[in-house]
């Protein structure tokens, strides 16, 4: 079982919610943090809620295990029996049937820089897995840089470790901002969520990562991540800054802080992203399907709606949705479109929440029109960690003390 005061001063600077670039006001702004996680209203994470406690409103929490400060749910395409849990460490877990198993599907621990916004932080499954047993992850290796990494799995519960082949490694400056989301896009294309570079401020850089459309970090990017001429993947000649010189040909989308976690709607392919801030302002991002492509979201002139750096960020999309620090939040947790046929209460909303606030809220996403998520009445979730679906689109919670839950009808 994880101890709860190290994995909150890991998380605390967060995923990230530390923006300053001097170490006393870091120092601060992740203690405020901590503060706020630790003294959040039950349940602080030691005890799994009981499901009773959890029911509102046609929604509930369903708890479906504890396991080592987890960080995603995801499962394979068609595969209605098992669940696939990250853990921040380096081991990928399976559920299978209800039940976890005893062995990890995949584990790396021994490759893993894990601690504070650094660890195994995602995987995802290719749309073919049924046929090529390919798989992918995102991992910070043991010299600080960022990893996406294939494997082949040897069985339905089991990878093949040995098949493991580099498809991109990214220089990381600093420890914390890494994104860490890998996704196969409805064009069953890869997605790579990357965080500015760390530190406050966007700082590396003449004027930062996130703007520049020269570096990897600060972005999504998208990548067909099978070999291709030689080289470790392809960049599809689709993608928006292709024929840019001085561009890197991977990136989607841009201006991102650290896009710890975003997703597409698995009905109408539209993209949303939970982008965490500096230290004031969260936001959530939102886009319709395709139009994510060469967009800008604004950092780092913009936190949420606030200008910070009196700099241009051509054709800024504004958020759909802000949460202040002021309110008590620190580090959103994005978030996914409910389209779970036996949970008709959440149908079309997206449900977000933030790792120090600790409630899930559910919001009508529209392009260009701002809203706000409504408090679903179920028990708060302490060092709410991600959101996941299976391949069903059954949604999970995953909270850093080590509970994951799955929404259900009540």
């Amino acid at each position: 079982m994880p101890r709860p005061l190290p994995v909150l001063l890991l998380v605390a600077l967060l995923f990230a919610a530390c923006g300053s670039d001097d170490a006393t006001s870091r120092e601060t702004v992740g203690r405020t943090a901590t503060e706020r996680a630790d003294t959040a209203p039950a349940p602080a994470g030691d005890e799994i809620p009981d499901a009773g406690t959890t029911q509102a409103r046609g929604v509930r929490l369903v708890a479906v295990g504890r396991f080592e400060q987890p960080l995603y749910v995801t499962a394979p395409p068609g595969d209605a029996r098992r669940q696939f849990v990250v853990e921040q460490a380096g081991r990928i877990r399976v559920v299978r049937g209800g039940r976890k198993l005893a062995q990890p599907f995949l584990d790396i621990s021994g490759q893993v820089q894990a601690g504070g916004e650094q660890g195994l932080l995602s995987m995802a499954f290719a749309p073919d897995y049924a046929q090529s047993r390919r798989f992918y992850v995102y991992f910070t290796g043991r010299d600080g840089r960022q990893n996406v990494v294939e494997y082949r799995a040897a069985g339905a519960d089991r990878a093949d470790a040995s098949t493991a082949r580099l498809v991109l490694r990214m220089e990381d400056p600093e420890s914390n901002h890494n994104g860490g989301l890998l996704l196969f896009g409805p064009d069953d294309l890869l997605y790579i969520g990357t965080g500015d570079g760390g530190g406050g401020n966007d700082q590396h850089g003449a004027r930062g990562n996130a703007q520049a459309l020269g570096s990897p970090l600060g972005k999504i990017l998208r990548i067909d991540p099978r070999p291709s001429g030689g080289r470790p993947y392809r960049i599809p000649a689709s993608n928006p800054f292709v024929r840019r010189s001085g561009a890197r040909g991977e990136i989607y989308s841009y201006g991102l802080r650290n896009p710890w976690r975003f997703s597409f709607d698995r009905r109408s392919g539209d993209l949303s992203i939970a982008d965490v801030g500096q230290n004031a302002i969260e936001e959530v991002d939102f886009v319709r399907r395709g139009r994510g492509k060469g967009a800008n979201f604004g950092w780092r002139p913009f936190e949420g709606n606030r200008r910070i750096f009196d700099e241009s960020a051509p054709g800024a999309i504004a958020p759909v949705i802000t949460h202040t620090h002021d309110a008590g939040w620190c580090s959103i947790t994005g978030g996914v479109v409910v389209r779970d046929a036996n949970l008709p209460a959440l149908a079309g909303h997206y449900v977000y929440g933030d790792l120090c606030e600790g409630r899930i809220r559910a919001a009508r996403l529209r392009a260009g029109r701002r809203t706000t998520g409504r408090v679903l009445p179920l028990a708060r979730i302490g060092a709410l960690s991600s959101f996941g679906e299976d391949a069903r689109g059954r949604v999970y919670v995953t909270s850093l003390h080590g509970p994951v839950y799955r929404l259900a009808a009540g």
